[in-house]
Parts: structure tokens; C-alpha cells; sequence
């Protein structure tokens, strides 16, 4: 898989409801995976296939999916994160996932899957964090 350019991350696909649109790109060492829509058993495929392939830790420091715009998460997206947390650990990677809406974010604490991501509040928090760091819970972002 190329290693993808600085530029900012604009998802593309449909706008209709039920639809997943995910962008990757590259913030210096950090690839931004931004997920858009809903994601379930299924939409959960095609952010398996973003993820399924993470850059190598001389390309990057970690992965960082911006949930801001994902509206809704079952169980079967939450199960596509994890999996990618532990391909980008086997990588020398870590992903962290930023700015979970509420309902996303209830999903992480009663899963107790806060407690092994490290959860972000916002993008631009996670990009001003340093690689070094533990998990924890998260205040969503802003209104969903």
C-alpha cells in the first residue's frame, strides 16, 4: 500500500443515510483515518480494508480515526477498531481513535474499550499528543 500525502483528509462515497465514507492521509508521522456515517455488520468491511494494511513504523508513529463525523457504531465496528489496535500494534503502531460522539463514546465505556485505546477528545488533540501514553475514557465531542 503507497504511503498516502499530507494532504487533509476529505472522506468521499454517499451522503445517504446508513452510508460509511472514510478518507485516509498523512499528518507528518501521523496516518489520519477519518470515518464518516455509520458503521456496522454492514458498512464494517470497508473500514476493515482502510485499516487492513498499516503503514510501517519507519512511515509513521500511529494511526489516529477521527470519529468526529461517525454517527453510529454497533458492535461490529467496535470489533474492526480493536482488531486494527492490534495490527498497528504488531506494526510498531499504535491507533487511537478521536473524537467519539456520545453514542460512540458510550459504546467505548460500557465495553470498557476505553480503557485499552487511547481515546482522543478531538483530531486536534490527538495530533498534539505525543506517541507516549495510556488509554482511557473520553468527554464526546460536541453535539450528535
Amino acid at each position: 500500500m503507497s504511503r498516502p500525502s499530507d494532504q487533509p483528509c476529505e472522506p468521499t462515497g454517499g451522503d445517504e443515510s446508513g452510508d460509511l465514507r472514510i478518507a485516509v492521509g498523512d499528518r507528518g508521522p501521523v496516518r489520519i483515518v477519518t470515518v464518516v456515517g455509520e458503521l456496522d455488520r454492514d458498512t464494517a468491511d470497508e473500514l476493515r480494508a482502510a485499516l487492513a494494511h498499516p503503514p510501517s513504523a519507519d512511515d509513521a508513529e500511529r494511526i489516529v480515526a477521527d470519529l468526529t463525523g461517525l454517527r453510529f457504531c454497533d458492535s461490529t465496528g467496535l470489533n474492526v477498531l480493536l482488531r486494527a489496535r492490534l495490527d498497528a500494534q504488531t506494526a510498531g503502531l499504535r491507533l487511537e481513535p478521536a473524537g467519539p460522539g456520545p453514542s460512540v463514546a458510550r459504546l467505548f465505556a460500557i465495553t470498557e474499550a476505553d480503557g485499552v485505546l487511547r481515546v482522543h477528545p478531538d483530531l486536534r488533540t490527538a495530533l498534539a499528543a505525543s506517541g507516549e501514553g495510556s488509554a482511557g475514557p473520553v468527554q464526546p465531542s460536541g453535539p450528535r
